[in-house]
């Protein structure tokens, strides 16, 4: 047995590599090895015999596993020292290049939105984008006949077959915020709530999810007048153009009393869109003032106080301002429309700075 250890020891001593010493380690104590051998031949000893070469036989075993582990980090050892010192790389190299990213253009004009009515007093406010029937319907004074409340124009959630309460829906607006936030705070108020909303369409100009952006001012002297100044001032900043010219068409919204659409100026040169001049008017939003019954389900007197509100599609304002052809590319999630479209991430939209690239 001290033959056996010596000859494992030295053979284990002396290996190159780690495959020399997984030969060693299979002919030693591998199932076929020469000490597996031996504790074999521990069936044929007396019981005697077998508590004095027993115990020696597993310490030979322990003695070899032990050489083996050590070698093994040794030869792991030289080999990573070797490599440390024909390797090397010189950490002061720049770095490899990498593209960067863009802002998408939703995003952009969203941040340019909201920083020109924070210029005039506006605050933003954010809603669910799942909303009850009472939110987004009853309390905007839309009544159950009416079609948006149709299943082909709107997302409704699924309910278990014996629940009789009104499903949830996917928001078709985000006026809904303006309800929620006037049972927040109260009159006066002033906000914008940009978000994204749910409709069951799809087309060039219409797709089942986009975005828009409300607007609402309450107070106790708020006027059609007061109105008409704030989108006038808002389209002259984000179209940076002075003096363009605006047009209100009456119209019915339920959630406002008396109702406006708003078109703005506008001609077509050789197939392309010019916003702010020539003689052709263009549809860009929808307002009015406060029907007295959506203050009332905001918790608003309105007998004291009144407001207006208007809503407007962002895709459909990026559209006109950048000149983006289709809004379904908008969720292609194609990189090329993205990059030629996109904004750099530092290009932050202010008013003093001028809003666009």
């Amino acid at each position: 047995m001290d033959d056996l250890r010596q000859k494992y020891l030295d053979a284990i001593a002396g290996a190159a590599d780690e495959a020399s010493l997984e030969d060693l380690r299979v002919q030693a104590v591998g199932k076929k090895g020469e000490v597996a051998l031996k504790m074999r031949e521990l069936g044929k000893m007396t019981p005697e015999e077998r508590l004095v070469v027993g115990p020696k036989l597993n310490a030979l075993k322990d003695e070899i596993n032990s050489a083996l582990a050590a070698k093994k980090a040794g030869l792991a050892d030289k080999a990573l020292d070797e490599r440390l010192r024909t390797e090397w790389l010189d950490v002061t190299l720049p770095g490899r290049g990498r593209r960067e990213g863009t802002i998408h253009p939703v995003s952009q004009v969203t941040e340019e939105v909201a920083a020109i009515f924070a210029d005039m007093g506006f605050t933003v406010a954010e809603g669910p984008q799942i909303e009850n029937d009472w939110y987004n319907f009853d309390a905007l004074n839309i009544p159950p006949h009416h079609p948006a409340r149709q299943e082909f124009d709107t997302f409704y959630m699924h309910r278990a077959a014996d629940d009789d309460r009104p499903p949830h829906v996917l928001r078709t607006h985000t006026s809904p915020v303006q309800i929620r936030e006037m049972e927040k705070t109260g009159a006066p108020i002033r906000v914008i709530a940009p978000g994204r909303v749910y409709r069951s369409d799809y087309d060039q100009t219409h797709t089942p999810m986009f975005h828009q952006i409300e607007g609402m001012a309450i107070g106790k002297d708020i006027s059609m007048a007061n109105l008409k100044w704030v989108l006038e001032e808002f389209f002259a900043a984000f179209f940076e153009i002075d003096g363009i010219k605006t047009r209100f068409r009456a119209s019915h919204f339920p959630f406002t009393e008396p109702s406006a659409e708003v078109d703005i100026q506008c001609s077509w040169v050789d197939g392309q869109l010019r916003i702010g001049e020539g003689d052709d008017w263009m549809e860009v939003l929808g307002s009015g003032m406060m029907h007295p019954k959506v203050l009332q389900a905001g918790g608003v007197d309105p007998d004291k106080w009144q407001g207006f509100a208007f809503g407007m599609g962002i895709d459909r304002i990026a559209m006109l301002k950048y000149g983006i052809p289709d809004l379904r590319a908008f969720f292609d999630s194609d990189l090329r429309w993205l990059r030629h479209y996109g904004f750099s991430a530092l290009d932050m939209p202010t008013l003093h700075g001028g809003l666009s690239r």
